[in-house]
């Protein structure tokens, strides 16, 4: 559920007990930016960052183009996964690239004076003059490109597979569009204008607003009593295409206004998916946020940040990825920094009861001293961790954030967050921004971003002992998570802290589902995988994989979810029959099981079946409790299943995949 208890946008007009509450908070904050400039922990001498030259808005936006994955349109090299992001997005997200792609080649053409492909160029905005048609242009081979359909009433990630395509790549009525040629002028000759519904877009033809505002998105056609927040819609799209009619108050929001449910597809985290497909989430994820801004008329500019150059060895001061590097070599699987879980495990022991453990400074020649240790010590494995105490490892936990070449979280962004908030729209609105900019994050900083905020839950739940409150918490972490080392004002430093502070006491509220990679976005991974498929196979394996695809989209019933019979020439293609599939499990002693599938199997049921199967010895039963069923190959990666993932589904929109029981990754 979505409430907005115990989160308030930054204001200033509060009630009187809320002022109270964040007077005593300002005064933790005031303290620990006090404590920050004193002392700089062990006197190590602060990074100067490196020379920022000014910039102009190309190169920011040319920045951005790099940043999404779609360098291509920069270098002008044909790579097919710049083509098969393109071809994937929705509407407000085309329309997102299409912005900075034209403010990047005008800014280009003043400053060099030299041709720069036009935007139409690269999305086939055609400029005929009036009596010209798009057929006029197209060529035989244009003609004979497959396309990929995609029809309104498909699941998420379902797209079949015809040919021709249109003859300018643009949509038809049938919702179909064009991946290009191999050498073709332009990187996409087109991407779809209105997308899927599984996708989050509007029908055909329903225009696209260029910008919202807060209480028209709030005003929409909403029952106030129970909205469900849906990981099934993009983000922007419900922004702009929801229908204007029922009007109701923001005041009319109460804690029980929002439920959360799983779709069919169950929930996915982001360490549920390969790295492969995680970096195609991190593109779209920051192509929706800009989306999801452009939407509010808020521009999501990104200044050009300091870069400080990190250590190469130590502890303080040194890259996450780096961090990891290193620790890796002891433990290949681990994702957050072996230092920072023992100082978890630290305050964990016994100073989770202990009164104001993150606001105390502890005794500061022993934190010089084991600072200076830990950087020569930890790595070989010889510091003594039974001689700190939970004080010190408190204090050397908020060091390590403070000290990290660049923030946790990306201070860049905070204006837009500012503006957002400042305009007071409900919290389902700051927690779309959020979810998207925590999709957005390395997978160094967004895991052990969540493993920070699991550790901050455990010490709020001992609030009645240790006085830190949600509020103290967020207030005192604000400047060591999100920090810039831009000179500021007070005025300046408060308004950014107090929106920082906000935005991790969202995290914490609302940690059980922030972290879960919203279904619309892994749907769009899916058709990007097909589409890459498509493109790096030549043309006559192409038509092949079309008519096989077309035969098996014709015999299955995404909707009803109904399986009908296979014809004979296509059962042989496949060594199971149709709504059967067969799973491995290598680390059981049952390896391999055909499971007969129907609309109600879910994942734990096929796992619940090898349970049964491999019952025979004790340590099995053990075994089979830690595994989970995993989807590899087809149209994804990998990705491990959630345990109330309806099986048939997922076999729908993915029927090449292979099933796999195996161990589930963790930290």
């Amino acid at each position: 559920m979505l409430s907005n208890e115990s989160l308030h946008s930054p204001a200033f007009n509060r009630s009187n007990s809320q002022a109270s509450v964040d007077s005593a908070s300002m005064e933790d904050f005031w303290r620990e930016t006090e404590s920050m400039k004193e002392n700089s922990m062990g006197g190590q001498e602060e990074q100067a960052p490196a020379e920022v030259k000014p910039v102009d808005e190309g190169e920011l936006e040319a920045e951005w183009l790099q940043d999404v994955g779609l360098s291509t349109l920069i270098s002008g090299d044909e790579e097919e996964d710049g083509k098969a992001l393109l071809s994937t997005l929705t509407r407000t997200q085309a329309a997102a690239v299409k912005k900075r792609y034209n403010t990047y080649t005008q800014t280009m053409r003043k400053k060099n004076k030299q041709s720069v492909r036009d935007v139409r160029d690269i999305f086939g905005v055609s400029e005929s003059p009036p009596g010209d048609t798009c057929d006029n242009h197209t060529t035989q081979e244009e003609k004979e490109l497959p396309v990929v359909t995609k029809t309104s009433g498909s699941s998420p990630g379902d797209a079949s597979l015809s040919s021709p395509a249109l003859s300018d790549g643009s949509q038809d009525e049938g919702g179909k569009f064009a991946l290009p040629r191999s050498g073709s002028v332009s990187i996409l000759e087109t991407i779809p204008d209105v997308p899927v519904h599984s996708n989050g877009s509007a029908a055909p033809g329903q225009p696209v607003q260029n910008s919202v505002s807060d209480d028209d998105y709030l005003e929409r056609n909403i029952p106030p009593e129970a909205e469900e927040l849906s990981f099934e819609v993009s983000y922007s799209e419900m922004v702009t295409e929801a229908p204007k009619r029922n009007k109701f108050k923001k005041s009319d929001f109460k804690k029980e206004d929002y439920v959360f449910t799983k779709t069919r597809f169950g929930l996915t985290e982001a360490g549920d998916l390969s790295a492969e497909d995680m970096k195609k989430i991190r593109h779209l994820s920051l192509i929706e946020l800009t989306a999801f801004f452009d939407a509010f008329g808020i521009p999501l500019k990104r200044n050009k940040t300091e870069k400080v150059k990190g250590r190469d060895n130590g502890i303080f001061g040194v890259p996450l990825t780096v961090l990891l590097d290193n620790d890796r070599k002891k433990d290949p699987g681990v994702k957050v920094p072996l230092v920072l879980q023992k100082f978890f495990e630290k305050v964990e022991e016994s100073g989770l009861e202990s009164e104001g453990i993150f606001r105390l400074s502890g005794c500061t020649a022993k934190v010089k001293q084991y600072r200076e240790e830990l950087d020569t010590k930890f790595n070989t494995d010889k510091f003594k961790w039974d001689k700190m105490c939970h004080r010190e490892a408190a204090v050397m936990l908020k060091a390590f954030f403070r000290e990290l070449p660049t923030s946790l979280f990306p201070v860049e962004y905070i204006p837009a967050f500012i503006t957002l908030m400042e305009r007071g729209p409900h919290i389902k609105v700051q927690f779309q921004a959020l979810h998207l900019m925590v999709m957005a994050l390395p997978d160094a900083n967004r895991d052990t971003a969540q493993a920070l905020m699991t550790f901050f839950n455990k010490v709020i739940a001992n609030e009645s002992k240790n006085r830190m409150s949600i509020w103290n918490i967020s207030t005192v972490m604000a400047p060591n998570l999100f920090f810039s080392r831009s000179k500021h004002s007070d005025y300046e430093e408060l308004r950014l802290a107090n929106t920082a502070a906000h935005i991790i006491r969202l995290m914490l509220n609302y940690q059980k589902i922030l972290w879960k990679v919203p279904c619309f976005l892994i749907s769009q991974v899916r058709r990007m995988n097909e589409a890459t498929m498509l493109l790096k196979k030549q043309l006559p394996s192409v038509r092949k994989l079309l008519r096989r695809k077309t035969i098996e989209r014709e015999v299955t019933s995404p909707k009803t979810s109904k399986v009908l019979q296979k014809s004979p020439s296509l059962r042989r293609m496949s060594d199971v029959p149709e709504g059967v599939i067969r799973v491995h499990a290598p680390r059981l002693s049952k390896v391999s099981m055909a499971i007969q599938l129907n609309s109600q199997t879910k994942a734990k049921d096929i796992l619940a079946k090898f349970q049964y199967e491999n019952s025979h010895g004790s340590s099995e039963c053990i075994k089979i409790q830690n595994q989970r069923l995993y989807e590899i190959g087809g149209n994804i990666g990998q990705h491990c299943l959630d345990p109330d993932a309806y099986i048939l589904d997922v076999y729908h929109v993915n029927p090449q995949a292979e099933w796999v029981i195996k161990p589930q990754s963790s930290f």
